[in-house]
């Protein structure tokens, strides 16, 4: 009795602590450092932070006010340390002061989100701001836009010391001096407030007045600046341009509006994405260093929509605060209600367990006592008869399988010693003697089977666990399966979320796991169609998942509890086995602590779960092994096309077309290698030199794999595309995923072709055929039209914009007759070799005769349209002398320039 009452109360404290448990969220404190609250721009930021953090119910924001002071800053950073803050947002006063009390927090272990204005070193989580140098640069080029004579510009700078001022100054200065029609003659040091710049600017508009624009690093200090020239009559022949873009009725897009501002640029608060980011780090998500906010310039023509939008912003913002508070309130009638009633519902059910417990518990405990020993004597006996059965068949089934394992070892060894005869190797018969071989592998593998069972039965097994790539190992096995899927048309897939993942697992017995799986799947899938293994890495847990799915036959649902017994078939099974796999592979798992389950919707699917780490294992359990390494003696695994798809190559090395092949995997390198080198030059790469060499090889055309040691295939695809030098080259990416995801990664790198392994030789031969044809037909386009082009015209290209480049700095220099190659490569910042390839690849001319064919068609023009001599004509366009340019003048048009000129 006293065991029912201790019961109940368990039952009882248990649903109270379980009602309890539900209304309960972990809290979060994510402390601001704010500046100041003085200005709208930082009232726009906290307003922001607040909004986000009442979407957040897990959020509680704490914002401290510095009032701009630097000391206040510090001590309110103390404070939050203090508070033990989950997260801790900093927007600092000043950098240099503020970094030494940054660096404690950081140092304590609380992640440190800087925004608006960065700190000295890198002491912190990540920092959010807008782009401050954007921000000067997009000022500058508004300007150039508009200035099409020489203008004189004020520079309203920000507070000295602080990171805004010095970047948006530094933007906005770089731009300035490359433009011709802009200059700064006046810099002022403000403090972002209008009183601050007002008396410096008094004296310098009345020593100046040839003064177009004022610049101001902030709308607040750009309305002082107007009201300053207002005072002096000179606010309609000043143009001025503010920073910050805000509403409200001094904001910058107000100003704009009422004709005060010419423009303001946009720097956005980024409150409410400081609020998104630190969630992001206290989830441990990964996110960048630097995050920048998106900037952009507000004039006379999108100040409206500017200010609709923000209204509209406002107004959301309002009404989400109004439901937060709804919602507040109805959750806290709800989670009463809820607790109530769960407590009375578990009073009332253990009310009626109790009586009903009473009244049948006595009688019915003593008749089930003594119907289990009568049931348990049954079992025993039962359980010793099929014991002493089994032994005996087991007996027997081992004791042949050593019988027939000698003679298999036997034939194993004489088909390696036979692979090392080069006659063979250089003969049609390899493809026999590797059917022999796997064929005598896999024979080797199911008498093994029948030894591991009686291990297994009578507990012999130790487990031996190294560190694996589980991603190598399964592609090893894999590619053990992948010829006979190829020769029955089945859809034979490998995939993984992560192909660096380490575990700790016994090779032995998970090879012969991964074998009984695989070749169940091979059994019942019929042709046609497919088999896959997907290793799948659970984010936030300590487990890897392996699936095994195909479209075979499958297991009758009131059968599947059944699988993994031994001897067990199904019924729906005509093939013969031994009905020992699955019951060893289960085993095998156990032994490794982890868990395998089927399903068998349509086809069948089996999960395999495995910890990542290995401290479920004992020091006994875990030994040392090498790496994987893919390199068999007989790689007879894959059918590769004849001979017929290449051809040999009538042309000279020197004029031949040159492919770079950048892959690690020796055994595919030599493969393509000895196909491709009969037609075309062949240059390799395992992955880690492979920029180096593309840039000083500039190929005509790039095979890359996408698992390389260093950087995958996609980022040098996107570096090689992004870098002039090397845009115009076609690039093939290999690679062992055939994911939609992977085909669009692929795409948006650049890539021109994206072919998945195993591939097929003849679609990749007819594809190197295609790219180089179309990259010659492109080349001919080129040539047609590069004198057709009009300046300015904008070009989608690279290749094109870089032809525009070159041909600016050839028409700037084409009086010049010293002007050489070397210079021209200089001004494209790439080298004269370089210069050479690419000019070669895009237009098949050498860039002398390129320069060349520009001065002849420059003096063409000259000679219909001026009234310059022909001694002049030739001077003009660079030659050293007319008797020079005559020469070459007739060796293009056949004519003589003064014959031309006449007629």
């Amino acid at each position: 009795m006293f065991k029912l009452k201790a019961l109940l109360f368990f039952i009882v404290l248990f649903s109270f602590i379980s009602c309890s448990k539900e209304v309960k969220t972990k809290r979060y404190k994510i402390g601001f450092s704010q500046t100041g609250h003085k200005d709208d721009w930082r009232k726009a930021m906290n307003q922001s932070m607040e909004i986000q953090a009442a979407l957040n119910p897990e959020i509680e924001l704490i914002i401290l006010e510095g009032d701009d002071d630097i000391k206040n800053q510090i001590k309110d950073i103390e404070q939050l340390i203090n508070d033990e803050v989950d997260v801790l947002i900093v927007s600092p006063v000043k950098s240099k002061p503020i970094t030494p009390i940054v660096e404690k927090a950081f140092r304590s272990g609380i992640p440190v989100l800087i925004v608006d204005r960065k700190i000295d070193g890198n002491n912190y989580t990540a920092y959010l701001g807008g782009d401050n140098y954007q921000v000067g640069v997009n000022a500058a080029n508004y300007l150039a836009s508009i200035s099409e004579s020489k203008k004189n510009i004020i520079e309203i700078k920000g507070l000295f010391g602080s990171s805004p001022a010095l970047e948006r100054s530094l933007g906005f200065n770089n731009i300035v001096k490359k433009n011709k029609n802009l200059e700064v003659i006046k810099t002022i040091e403000g403090n972002w407030e209008s009183f601050s710049i007002k008396d410096s600017l008094r004296v310098i508009l009345e020593e100046n007045n040839n003064i177009d624009f004022v610049f101001s690093h902030n709308d607040r200090m750009a309305l002082g600046a107007w009201e300053v020239a207002k005072e002096m009559g000179l606010q309609n022949s000043l143009k001025f341009i503010g920073v910050d873009g805000l509403p409200g009725e001094k904001g910058g897009i107000k100003l704009v509006q009422d004709g005060v501002l010419l423009a303001t640029i946009l720097y956005p608060t980024g409150g409410d994405e400081a609020v998104k980011l630190a969630l992001k780090i206290l989830k441990d998500e990964n996110i960048d260093k630097n995050n920048s906010l998106n900037t952009t310039v507000i004039d006379s023509r999108n100040a409206d929509i500017m200010k609709n939008q923000f209204d509209k912003i406002y107004q959301q913002q309002q009404d989400i605060e109004n439901q937060q508070l709804k919602i507040l309130e109805q959750e806290k009638t709800y989670t009463t209600q809820n607790i109530t009633l769960k407590l009375l519902l578990a009073l009332l059910v253990i009310s009626v367990l109790l009586a009903t417990f009473s009244i049948y518990s006595r009688f019915k405990l003593g008749k089930k006592k003594r119907e289990l020993e009568i049931q348990n004597n049954k079992i025993t006996v039962q359980r010793n008869q099929i014991k002493k059965i089994n032994e005996a068949k087991t007996n027997f089934f081992t004791g042949l399988s050593h019988e027939f394992k000698t003679p298999i070892t036997l034939i194993l060894s004489s088909i390696d010693s036979l692979s090392e005869n080069k006659a063979i190797r250089d003969n049609k018969l390899l493809k026999e003697v590797g059917l022999i071989f796997n064929n005598s592998k896999r024979l080797l593998r199911l008498i093994n089977q029948l030894i591991d069972f009686r291990k297994i039965e009578d507990k012999k097994f130790i487990l031996r666990a190294s560190k694996t790539n589980l991603y190598q190992f399964s592609n090893t096995i894999f590619k053990d399966f992948e010829r006979e899927a190829q020769k029955r048309n089945i859809k034979f897939t490998l995939n993984t979320n992560n192909e660096y993942l380490d575990i700790y697992l016994d090779r032995n017995l998970m090879d012969k796991v991964y074998f009984n799986l695989l070749s169940n799947s091979f059994k019942f899938t019929p042709n046609n169609g497919f088999i896959s293994i997907n290793i799948e890495e659970v984010k936030n847990s300590n487990f890897v998942k392996i699936y095994f799915k195909d479209s075979g036959i499958g297991i009758p649902k009131n059968e599947i509890d059944n699988v993994f017994k031994a001897f067990y078939q199904g019924s729906n099974n005509n093939k013969t086995s031994s009905g020992i796999g699955l019951h060893l592979s289960k085993e095998f798992i156990e032994l490794h602590k982890g868990s395998i389950e089927v399903n068998s919707d349509s086809g069948i699917e089996f999960v395999i779960t495995l910890y990542k780490d290995n401290v479920h294992l004992s020091s006994d359990e875990i030994v040392f092994e090498p790496a994987i390494i893919d390199s068999p003696i007989l790689s007879l695994d894959l059918d590769y096309e004849d001979d017929a798809f290449t051809v040999q190559s009538n042309l000279n090395i020197e004029d031949r077309d040159t492919i770079l092949i950048v892959e690690d995997n020796v055994d595919l390198v030599k493969f393509l290698n000895n196909k491709l080198s009969l037609e075309y030059n062949v240059q390799i790469s395992n992955g880690d030199d492979v920029l180096e060499k593309t840039f000083d090889l500039i190929p005509d055309i790039i095979i890359c794999d996408v698992n390389l040691p260093e950087k995958d295939g996609f980022e040098i695809c996107q570096i090689l595309k992004k870098d002039i030098r090397t845009s115009h080259i076609p690039l093939i990416i290999l690679t062992a995923y055939d994911s939609k995801e992977s085909y669009i990664k692929g795409l948006d790198s650049g890539a021109d072709l994206f072919l998945t392994k195993p591939f097929s030789f003849s679609i990749l031969y007819r594809s190197l055929k295609n790219l180089l044809y179309n990259r010659d037909k492109l080349r001919k386009h080129y040539i047609k039209n590069i004198y057709k082009k009009e300046q300015n015209q904008k070009s989608d290209l690279l290749e094109q914009d870089f032809l525009d480049l070159m041909n600016k700095y050839i028409y700037e220099n084409l009086d010049d007759s010293s002007f050489s190659v070397e210079q021209l490569a200089g001004k494209l910042n790439i080298s004269r070799v370089q210069l050479y390839r690419k000019i070669k690849a895009i237009l098949n001319v050498s860039i002398s005769d390129y320069i060349l064919n520009i001065r002849l068609e420059k003096a063409k023009v000259l000679l219909l349209e001026s009234k310059l001599t022909i001694s002049e004509i030739a001077y003009s366009v660079g030659f050293s002398s007319p008797s020079y340019f005559s020469s070459t003048y007739k060796n293009k048009f056949g004519k003589t320039p003064k014959s031309y000129k006449k007629n």
